[in-house]
């Protein structure tokens, strides 16, 4: 190979490495865009989840004792009965509270950048939009 054919193929290298470094350097870019609007929201969903969560376990415990309470007295229930009925109550109630938040806390985070990925790998692989 002659000096002339390496020199054009290091640049075309080159080129392409700059090219790409390019390309992932801008997707970085939509990706840190992206975040930084969606740290808000998933920072007020953690926010409303814990407090939501705190309020419900205080409500619960007050609950809980009351029902606890009236069991033992209207039906004549001993506390281990009370305390299975109350664990039951307790798994299905916080199983509908994750379920809850899950949903609301979950979505598309990045739409711009997956986007502009297939954008670029359409280009990449010659195939038209």
């Amino acid at each position: 190979m002659s000096d002339e054919q390496r020199q054009r193929g290091l640049g075309a290298a080159a080129r392409v490495t700059a090219i790409a470094s390019s390309v992932m350097d801008l997707h970085v870019r939509i990706a840190l865009q992206e975040v930084d609007r969606e740290k808000r929201r998933l920072i007020s969903g953690g926010v409303f989840l814990a407090m939501g969560g705190t309020l419900m376990f205080l409500s619960l415990l007050a609950v809980e004792v009351a029902l606890m309470l009236w069991m033992q007295a209207a039906w004549g229930w001993s506390l281990i009965q009370g305390l299975l009925v109350m664990a039951l109550l307790d798994v299905v109630l916080a199983g509908l509270s994750l379920r809850i938040g899950g949903h609301l806390a979950k979505g598309p985070y990045l739409p711009q950048t997956l986007d502009g990925l297939s954008k670029t790998t359409r280009a990449v692989l010659g195939r038209s939009s």
